[in-house]
């Protein structure tokens, strides 16, 4: 029976904030495929972000968290933040010190001293490391004060401190998730604001239903916390060793690192070569 498989890139498929799978995970993936099975990318990123990516074959994706989908060519989901409510989250985050990047189909834009502030933390999960690395390497993050109205997907969020989101919390959180990730003992509160229109599970579902397959027929990979309403929905979910604590909770297996060979050894096991 061929399987659907959802694959987060961050952390899970790649090493966070690179656009390079292991050798092995090339193969897991073309082997796969081979055998009939279809690949998607279920991600944080935009669509501009993952485009590095998109020189392997993919069936398609669930991008910026399930705002944008898309099977093959075709277009099935495209979910932008109205603008007056993108400027009342900017405008309250701004206030109160929060750091923030916005993500949409055109591109990503980021507070000016973003660079500074993850500079000055250490460690950190996935999405810190990827944010680092694409800020160093200049990975097409333009300036926030360059932004003109694009359609936006989601907010990434970065903090000291949890009590400077509380007044976007106030205003926003009946219609939007508030996705925080593992705060480590550095104390960056991270994260993501999205409508609660979508998620990366929902993404999963609108894919299942174009292609008339069956939840049970899905396997979905991944390692942090905005990866918990993928694993929920999908028929079997595997987090990877180098993942959350509570996601692994969640899995119905953790298989190795993604350092580790993590992607071929899980699809080795799950029989999918």
């Amino acid at each position: 029976m061929s399987k659907l498989i959802f694959l987060d890139i961050d952390g899970t498929l790649t090493e966070a904030g690179i656009n390079t799978p292991p050798d092995s995970a090339v193969r897991a993936m073309a082997k796969a495929r081979e055998k009939g099975h279809k690949l998607f990318l279920c991600t944080g990123r935009n669509p501009d972000m993952l485009k590095p990516l998109l020189r392997y074959p993919f069936d398609g994706m669930v991008a910026s968290s399930g705002g944008y989908v898309k099977a093959g060519d075709k277009v099935l989901y495209d979910h932008p933040i109205a603008p007056e409510t993108l400027k009342i989250a900017l405008d309250a985050l701004h206030r109160n010190g929060v750091f923030c990047t916005i993500e949409g189909t055109e591109g990503s834009f980021g507070d000016a001293n973003l660079k500074d502030f993850l500079d000055s933390t250490e460690g950190g999960n996935s999405e810190i490391e990827r944010w680092r690395k694409a800020l160093s390497e200049s990975l097409g993050i333009r300036p926030m004060e360059e932004y003109a109205g694009q359609p936006i997907h989601k907010i990434v969020i970065m903090a000291r401190e949890a009590s400077q989101l509380e007044e976007c919390k106030r205003l926003l959180e009946k219609d939007f998730h508030f996705i925080i990730q593992d705060v480590p003992a550095h104390g960056c509160v991270n994260g993501e604001i999205v409508s609660h229109d979508f998620d990366k599970g929902k993404g999963v579902r609108r894919i299942v239903d174009y292609f008339g397959a069956k939840i049970s027929d899905t396997i979905g990979f991944g390692d942090s916390m905005n990866d918990l309403e993928m694993m929920e929905t999908v028929g079997y979910a595997v987090c990877m060793e180098n993942g959350s604590p509570a996601l692994k909770e969640r899995a119905d297996w953790v298989c190795p690192a993604v350092t580790d060979d993590g992607l071929y050894r899980a699809f080795e096991k799950l029989d999918l070569l």
